[in-house]
């Protein structure tokens, strides 16, 4: 696809292309087996207990024969884009040059879809090696609205996400994420800002407002990466695509009411909105994807 002896720069053909520069300069390092068994048992510890940080995690990895240290164990855990999720102060420091936008979401009730937009980025085991995995979702319906695959944890692939996002399913009110720095550099939040989105953070106070995600993720790695062993990116992305569409068209949500989110007529017709910290619950009736 990307031709190195074409008169044309390689960075041109990738934007031709749509691809991700950073994965046409990237040569990937060989990843050592035992830490990729060790890595996949974190994501699945991390997943049944995300409260639990890197010397927890030894402990945990400790107790099954993985000799392992906390440095090590805390190495991968930041390679794999992984954090223990747990009420802190907000100590986090953005890197150099970048903005952290304040939190918005605080006592919102989200009563429509296209009202709050969320992203987030999780790490996918293979076969051999590991890819990152990047979803725009809509918090009211919990669909996933885009989501893009990559070998780099760069903001390049969530920007794809985000435009394709915005093509298809319009804008939002309110964009939220982390803080990580993929989402607080000026080349992510710019394309927020041109489109007039608000930008929300997550930051102290705010740590609970993240399970829905952890949860989608929780779903999409037990019933879809955790039986597969991708051979390939290609294939990865595949197959997850497959099980994505399945996911927003025919598997059933307990938090619609055990109804799928889109069916052949639409989607569900009454389901209750998202509530934030604990602010009121108000009842939506028949919602409809606007547009």
């Amino acid at each position: 696809m990307i031709d190195r002896s074409h008169d044309l720069p390689i960075t041109r053909q990738a934007k031709a292309l749509n691809v991700s520069r950073g994965s046409v300069y990237y040569m990937p390092r060989p990843v050592l087996e035992r830490d990729l068994a060790i890595m996949r048992r974190i994501d699945e510890l991390h997943l049944e207990y995300p409260f639990m940080g890197s010397r927890m995690l030894r402990d945990m990895l400790h107790r099954e024969g993985l000799a392992v240290g906390r440095r090590h164990v805390a190495t991968l855990m930041k390679q794999m884009g992984l954090e223990a999720l747990y009420r802190r102060p907000n100590t986090s420091k953005p890197a150099p040059g970048h903005k952290i936008y304040p939190y918005l979401l605080r006592h919102m009730a989200v009563e429509r879809p296209n009202q709050v937009w969320a992203m987030d980025i999780t790490y996918v085991p293979m076969a051999r090696g590991f890819v990152y995995l990047a979803a725009v979702v809509d918090w009211f319906s919990r669909r996933v609205l885009s989501w893009r695959l990559s070998i780099t944890m760069e903001a390049a692939f969530c920007i794809e996400a985000v435009e394709d996002a915005l093509v298809r399913f319009g804008k939002p009110d309110i964009f939220n994420t982390d803080q990580g720095s993929q989402f607080t550099s000026a080349v992510f939040t710019s394309v927020l800002l041109n489109n007039a989105i608000a930008i929300s953070m997550d930051g102290k106070g705010s740590w609970r407002d993240n399970v829905f995600v952890e949860r989608i993720w929780r779903s999409v790695k037990y019933e879809e990466v955790y039986l597969k062993a991708y051979a390939s990116v290609g294939e990865a992305r595949t197959s997850i695509g497959r099980y994505l569409d399945f996911y927003n068209r025919q598997r059933p949500h307990s938090s619609l009411v055990r109804i799928s989110q889109k069916r052949d007529s639409g989607f569900a017709k009454s389901r209750t909105a998202v509530s934030l910290n604990g602010g009121q619950r108000l009842w939506w009736v028949d919602s409809r994807w606007p547009g």
